[in-house]
């Protein structure tokens, strides 16, 4: 059982925990594909960018406008076309207009009220602007892979964070829907998690590579944390 009177600091994954990344990337994918005659189910869409995305950033730091811009081309390549240059780069641009899951700001409001919030993202700085105006709270901290120079699962990111957070481990959780990104390497580093996990009623992983870790809870939506937390 977590002692949530124990944490300073709720630190965020944001994409596939806070804001529903699976939908803005299928809104984003789907019509270039029906372009090219290609009808294949969402989850095989959600899988194959998650393969090729978890690859592209196991590679050389680059930007993540320029993962998504790759990733694109490599999942219409593994469809069995070829897509223009304007195609490669709708997952990008639409990343700013991919919406919170519902429960998602009256969450962080809520939260706000008793902890320092936190945000440990996969993504380039600017395009969190976009996202961060969505959300509706000030962070008191925001770590994104562009300031990390790596992307999660790299164990460097979550030393980075807790760096520039400034927060010893203990007083830090974490809180995250990827078992791959988020709670197997911070459970590597003592973190203690809570897994929000979206897809608890659908099967597969989704837009996130398979991975096993034991989250130290285990909750379907943000809501569900909020009213165990009692705040």
């Amino acid at each position: 059982m977590l002692r949530y009177n124990q944490f300073e600091v709720l630190s965020f994954d944001c994409y596939g925990t806070l804001v529903d990344w699976e939908t803005g990337i299928l809104l984003a994918v789907k019509p270039v594909l029906r372009v090219h005659g290609v009808t294949v189910p969402d989850d095989t869409i959600l899988e194959t960018y998650a393969a090729i995305e978890s690859d592209i950033e196991a590679g050389p730091y680059q930007s993540y406008r320029n993962v998504l811009r790759q990733a694109m081309a490599k999942m219409c390549e593994r469809f069995g076309f070829e897509a223009g240059d304007s195609e490669h780069i709708v997952i990008a641009n639409s990343l700013t207009g991919w919406p919170p899951f519902e429960d998602t700001i009256s969450a962080l409001k809520a939260l706000k009220n008793r902890y320092r919030l936190a945000i440990i993202s996969n993504v380039d700085d600017e395009l969190f602007e976009g996202t961060n105006r969505r959300l509706g709270v000030d962070f008191d901290h925001i770590v994104t892979a562009a300031q990390a120079g790596a992307y999660k699962p790299s164990l460097h990111v979550f030393d980075f964070a807790l760096k520039r957070i400034g927060c010893p481990a203990e007083r830090l959780l974490h809180v995250a829907q990827s078992l791959y990104h988020d709670h197997a390497p911070a459970k590597k580093l003592g973190l203690s998690t809570v897994w929000i996990d979206r897809r608890h009623d659908r099967p597969g992983s989704g837009a996130t590579p398979e991975a096993v870790a034991t989250p130290d809870a285990t909750f379907s939506d943000l809501a569900s944390l909020v009213r165990e937390m009692g705040v």
